[in-house]
């Protein structure tokens, strides 16, 4: 298969689909495949970068329990554990991001679902962040009804979070407390709710290339927004703690094989962009549009400041820092 003939067709309109067969990508000239990747984002998504954040505003003691998860409380890590953050520890940190040109921010919370308690405090605290910033904001809240999306919507958050990890036949390998299709009602009920949905998963958890192109087509038809892709960095104390790290030519080619099949999407960076040289940079060549940074993030080796500069340096557009 001739990668950049195959991207010059996307470009004219074709669509990878589940029929087709893509077993092609998993060895197929990676240089090309990356020139066609990035080819495709230029077409349909262009230089700008989106870039989001994120706050942990309740962290720990999940029920759930994924097997790659620092915060489930069925794994030993020793995580941070605490309740769900105030307001105005929530608003410091939506308006330090904001002064510095992210373009979205998400509270993020452990746990299947968040308690009525918890739900009636975040609603309050959404309204009041949607009225006093001008940043777009996301939510990561776990498993919500549609009265719950709903309310999300109106109280100012337009974007929702919620991967689905790995594909169909891989998922049950490394989680058992929810299933798949858990995954897609949710996915499914927040867009019902006119929410924009962020969904893509983890690579590196001892599934195979073709569980990460199933994955890339599931989400293709499930229609999100945005596609975010976590190269594992295996945490001690989760069952997970000895697999080896990808190497930096599979992550590159995982990149460029969603933008083939999700060619108008946004395809983030996640975690484990330490993984990939110059924190990530590589990877914004082969495909990728967006990212998750952050001054919280110690684990990526980065900053929004330094990310910032790296994706000028490239002659992609941010934002403008306020």
């Amino acid at each position: 298969m001739d990668v950049l003939h195959l991207a010059d067709e996307v470009i004219s309109g074709r669509r990878l689909g589940k029929a087709d067969d893509l077993a092609f990508f998993k060895d197929c000239n990676l240089k090309d495949l990356i020139t066609g990747a990035d080819r495709l984002r230029k077409h349909f998504v262009g230089d700008m970068v989106d870039l989001c954040t994120i706050i942990a505003g309740k962290s720990g003691k999940c029920g759930e329990n994924c097997r790659f998860c620092a915060q489930s409380a069925h794994n030993h890590t020793g995580c941070e554990v605490h309740g769900l953050f105030d307001y105005e520890r929530i608003v410091t940190e939506a308006k330090s991001n904001e002064a510095e040109g992210v373009n979205r921010f998400a509270i993020v919370i452990s746990g299947r679902e968040p308690s009525q308690e918890d739900f009636e405090k975040i609603i309050s605290i959404y309204e009041r962040l949607h009225q006093e910033l001008r940043i777009s904001l996301c939510a990561s809240l776990g498993f919500l009804t549609l009265e719950q999306f709903k309310r999300l919507y109106n109280a100012g958050v337009r974007s929702y979070h919620n991967n689905i990890e790995t594909s169909r036949a891989f998922f049950p390998r490394i989680c058992t407390s929810h299933t798949f299709d858990d995954k897609l009602a949710n996915i499914k009920r927040a867009q019902e709710a006119g929410l924009k949905v962020c969904s893509g998963g983890i690579i590196g958890m001892g599934e195979s290339m073709d569980d990460r192109i199933d994955m890339a087509l599931e989400l293709s038809q499930l229609g999100v927004a945005s596609i975010p892709i976590n190269a594992l960095v295996p945490i001690p104390g989760t069952p997970m703690e000895s697999l080896p790290v990808l190497s930096e030519d599979e992550i590159l080619r995982t990149v460029a094989i969603f933008r083939y099949i999700n060619p108008d999407k946004e395809i983030r960076l996640g975690a484990g962009r330490k993984l990939v040289s110059q924190t990530g940079k590589a990877a914004f060549e082969s495909g990728a549009s967006a990212t998750i940074t952050g001054n919280m993030l110690t684990t990526s080796g980065s900053t929004i400041k330094s990310d910032r500069a790296m994706l000028s340096g490239m002659g992609r557009k941010v934002v403008r820092a306020l």
